[in-house]
């Protein structure tokens, strides 16, 4: 697997922090609330945002 960016890393943090209930495992639920709640306008970085917080919130679940 790739490093993400460390802006992709900082929005996700910030995001999971300001919004702690709002994310899960499912990427394509993550992928709208980052719509919504940012100004991203690139398709590939919204997706990029989408799936680290997937992949965070799902090591959460399993640990």
């Amino acid at each position: 697997m790739a490093i993400k960016p460390a802006y992709v890393k900082k929005t996700a943090t910030l995001l999971m922090e300001r919004y702690p209930d709002a994310w899960g495992d499912d990427f394509e639920h993550n992928k709208e609330l980052v719509t919504e709640l940012t100004n991203v306008e690139s398709k590939n970085v919204r997706n990029r945002i989408a799936g680290y917080i997937a992949s965070k919130e799902g090591r959460t679940i399993e640990a």
